[in-house]
């Protein structure tokens, strides 16, 4: 037996077999790259530069197929309606309250709609809840009655009544704010404490005066410090589910009847699906409860949406 011809032998089928495999590894990241452009195509982002620093995201209750969203500290007085896939369909321009410095808003954080004043009326709340250095006298939740119109790119004026609310226990960082359309409440959950307070209002609080917050528990999430902060939530709009996003989770809850909103919060959460973004700061429910909407900081964010596991 030839041995030098046998080791040629296997010498040239091991290259072959190489060769294979590489071609092999090749034609996966072809394939792998390939879906990840297409899923890039596909997904759905904020398509005007405008809505750049996207900090709450909440669905319409009148009109079908749009979303609202705003920008947080920075921008002008004003809210965007846009479609699912992230068209701009409106710009809604407000007057801020008067006695913030320069008349425009502060830090707007999130965004809610639900009920209000009047029966049968939907309404949007945008909470200029922020402070990042703890040091507000007050902030301020803006009220406008839902447009009941959206037109494509069209720009126009909102009238809003401006809600001063106060801590009892001095001033706190905040960026969720939700709505109880049973209890017929604002709730607000503080961002950056280990353990992080509940604090509630009356939707019907009087837009003359400083109304005072109350405290109603503190909720401890596990996690790193920054990466667990509570950066947004919401409550469906039949009230019976519950949101609450971090940097790294979204919590959810189901409602017992009868069970304060706070009362359910401080029950052990499910945890869902969630995409990890650039800087997630947004969620909020379908109209129906079935589903849900994340969005981020960022140029052209993706806009993801989640059905709730059954």
């Amino acid at each position: 037996m030839d041995w030098r011809n046998s080791g040629l032998t296997i010498a040239v089928r091991d290259m072959k077999l190489k060769k294979r495999y590489l071609y092999i590894i090749a034609a996966a990241a072809v394939i792998l790259l390939t879906v990840k452009i297409v899923a890039a195509q596909n997904q759905n982002t904020l398509k005007d530069a405008v809505m750049k620093e996207i900090s709450g995201i909440a669905s319409s209750r009148i009109n079908k197929n749009v979303l609202y969203v705003h920008n947080d500290s920075g921008d002008t007085s004003r809210f965007f309606a846009i479609s699912p896939s992230g068209q701009l369909l409106s710009t809604f321009y407000f007057k801020a309250d008067a006695a913030h410095k320069d008349a425009n808003v502060i830090d707007c954080e999130d965004i809610a709609v639900g009920p209000g004043p009047k029966k049968a009326k939907s309404y949007v709340y945008l909470g200029d809840i922020g402070d990042n250095r703890a040091e507000r006298s007050f902030i301020t939740i803006y009220r406008f009655s839902e447009p009941g119109v959206i037109g494509m790119k069209a720009a126009s004026s909102i009238p809003a009544d401006a809600i001063r609310l106060k801590y009892p226990d001095g001033a706190h960082d905040a960026e969720t704010l939700m709505v109880d359309p049973i209890d017929r409440l604002f709730y607000i959950i503080t961002k950056r404490e280990d353990s992080v307070g509940v604090y509630t209002a009356p939707l019907n609080a009087s837009f003359t005066d400083t109304i005072m917050l109350q405290k109603k528990c503190k909720l401890y999430f596990t996690g790193f410090p920054l990466m667990k902060w509570v950066t947004a939530g919401d409550i469906s709009a039949d009230g019976k589910q519950l949101l609450v996003k971090s940097y790294q989770n979204v919590y959810y809850w189901k409602r017992q009847p009868g069970e304060p909103v706070w009362k359910t919060l401080e029950r052990k959460p499910a945890t869902l699906p969630y995409t990890p973004e650039k800087q997630g700061e947004a969620i909020g429910f379908t109209p129906d409860g079935k589903a849900y909407y994340t969005t981020s900081e960022g140029k052209n964010a993706p806009i993801y949406y989640y059905q709730i596991p059954k």
